[in-house]
């Protein structure tokens, strides 16, 4: 067997209250880079379903920026650490850098893509100008008294800077080596959310959460006169400039994204999108490609797609941005659902790996699992301890019903659905709650398959229940082979495995005619296995852990094994098959990704 990998669809922009939101993209207008998490994505933009992803940082991320070349990106994290790294793969890290002492904000490269400044929350300073490839300072970021949000460098020469911060004030910085020249404290009465130079240098246009916009001269950093009062209704977040340098757009808390003519100062377009607070636009980037593309990303972190003569967005790119903590598969092989930390839900056509976000009354809590209906609904569970059922595209109203505990995990069979809590099991069934069996044990996994439900929990044994009556019932048998408490339970779509996973890491593999052990060498994960599930034809098994790997397992041939390591920054916290030569992974950087299983047999 071997294994590789086939998609990588990246997690959504992380977003901030109140914080602005940094895309970059690159020169030819064929992908955008943001931070997520611990990691860097870098998503195509006609592809939104294929990405790279970098994972060399180790603490969160919060920017990402391509060279004006292209072919390099740095990105900052909140230790104030900035990696230069190559575009192509986003693997080969070129520069490692510590620059600050507290978060990265923003970064800027020259137009050579030979200096970057980096900017944020420091103690000694709040930024810092290097050369990419080896760190030598050539410059320091001085003028202010508080955070720096953003900062630009002028992509010609003479070389200028320019930084916008939470003191309220824009400073101007000449260079290299770049130094102090100007600050005007009268041009925002808010902080400064962004500052870009016009592509041509000619001018620099500043942003806040005062609603203005204001208009410098590029060259010498004086104000041109050009103050555009009340331009949004809410504080602005970002600002960008059309290629041509005539026009700029600009993203606001007022759920707006605005297109200005720079020399009149009047409005060109607007959109409007939406109407609650997850709709509050925190970023924006202008692309150089020919049909003009501006994509935005709003507080809930999807990616807008817009453009100038149409009045509706032309795309939205759904998905997470907060760790995915729950995911199904579904019968058919081609969707499935995750929910996330944030409560969030989406549904996924994995034929073209898109995403919609679930709407209607959603969950509050960390969504912990769901179980596919025989008639393809499905059910979710959450840390608010219910549960709802999922239609098309929405929650089914009035379905939220409250569980008896706090649930850790869910399975459904012969038209009832079964709900592990943390005092026992509930039974659902026609929208309603049937019964509460309660346990000796603190469950922490449940499978079912025909009249059978497995329940494993802290006392590292595997309860068999019988759903064939009119309740649920012990049957007597007990699977004790586990020296660790039960986290992960799945039986094969005939029903004649059950696999168990535990906390040590192990999957223990049993037959259910007669409660037998079938194998206990699939046992190479070194922590908590989150998830199992077996194959559609029951000959091979697929186990995700906290450690971060992913292992494919044979039943034939125990012993073989084939690995993804570390696979999901942060931990594993879902797999599942796409038919018989594809899985499906979930994990804590908020990435679903898709591997290319052969060989099996």
């Amino acid at each position: 067997m071997s294994i590789t990998i086939e998609k990588i669809i990246s997690a959504s922009p992380a977003t901030t209250r109140g914080q602005s939101t940094q895309l970059s993209c690159d020169p030819k207008g064929e992908r955008i880079a943001y931070a997520s998490g611990k990691s860097i994505f870098l998503r195509s933009i006609d592809d939104p379903s294929a990405s790279k992803q970098y994972a060399g940082h180790t603490a969160q991320t919060t920017v990402a920026r391509f060279s004006p070349s292209g072919f390099y990106v740095a990105s900052g994290d909140a230790s104030g650490a900035v990696k230069v790294w190559d575009a192509i793969e986003a693997v080969n890290t070129k520069g490692d850098y510590h620059l600050i002492s507290g978060r990265i904000t923003d970064i800027a490269w020259d137009g050579d893509s030979q200096r970057i400044i980096g900017v944020g929350e420091g103690k000694e300073r709040f930024g810092h100008c290097i050369t990419a490839d080896s760190g030598n300072s050539v410059g320091e970021i001085s003028g202010h008294s508080k955070v720096i949000n953003s900062v630009d460098l002028r992509k010609m020469r003479p070389m200028r800077a320019a930084t916008g911060s939470d003191d309220m004030s824009t400073c101007f910085l000449n260079g290299p080596p770049f130094k102090f020249a100007s600050k005007d404290n009268e041009g925002h009465k808010g902080y400064v959310y962004g500052v870009r130079f016009s592509p041509d240098g000619a001018k620099l246009v500043s942003v806040g959460g005062d609603k203005r916009i204001v208009f410098y001269d590029g060259k010498t950093g004086e104000k041109t006169g050009k103050v555009i009062e009340a331009a949004h209704t809410g504080s602005i977040f970002a600002v960008d400039w059309s290629k041509d340098s005539k026009k700029i757009v600009t993203a606001s808390a007022d759920k707006t994204v605005k297109v200005w003519e720079v020399e009149s100062g009047e409005v060109m377009k607007t959109w409007t999108l939406g109407s609650g607070i997850p709709d509050q636009q925190v970023g924006v980037v202008w692309t150089p490609r020919a049909d003009g593309l501006i994509v935005s990303i709003n507080l809930a972190g999807d990616l807008i797609y817009l453009k100038e003569g149409s009045d509706e967005p032309s795309k939205v790119v759904h998905g997470h941005n907060k760790t995915i903590t729950a995911m199904q598969t579904g019968k058919d092989g081609k969707a499935i659902w995750t929910g996330s930390f944030d409560g969030r839900v989406c549904a996924w056509d994995m034929s073209t790996g898109t995403a919609d976000a679930i709407t209607g009354e959603g969950h509050t809590g960390q969504v912990t699992a769901f179980a596919e209906g025989d008639g393809g609904e499905a059910f979710s569970v959450a840390w608010d301890d219910t549960i709802r059922e999922i239609g098309k595209g929405a929650f089914v109203e009035a379905s939220k019903k409250a569980l008896g505990g706090q649930p850790k995990g869910a399975t459904n069979a012969r038209g009832k659905t079964f709900v592990a809590t943390l005092n026992g099991v509930s039974v659902f069934a026609g929208g309603s709650l049937k019964e509460e069996v309660k346990a000796g044990f603190a469950p922490s996994a449940i499978a079912a398959s025909g009249e059978f439900v497995a329940v494993g929990g802290d006392g590292n044994a595997v309860v068999i229940y019988s759903s064939s009556g009119s309740s649920l019932k012990e049957t007597g048998t007990k699977l004790t082979t586990s020296t660790s408490a039960i986290s992960a339970l799945s039986f094969s779509a005939d029903g004649k495995y059950l696999a168990a996973g535990n906390n040590a890491g192990k999957v223990i593999a049993f037959r259910t005619s007669d409660w037998g052990v079938e194998t206990t060498r699939w046992g190479a994960h070194t922590a908590k296995i989150t998830s199992v599930q077996w194959n559609a034809a029951g000959t091979h098994a697929v186990s995700g852990s906290l450690d971060t790997h992913v292992y494919v397992w044979s039943l034939a041939k125990p012993g073989e094994r084939v690995k993804v390591l570390n696979a999901h920054k942060d931990g594993v916290t879902g797999v599942g098959w796409l038919g018989d030569g594809r899985v499906v992974s979930t994990g804590g950087d908020a990435a679903v990704k898709i591997w290319v299983v052969k060989g099996l047999k």
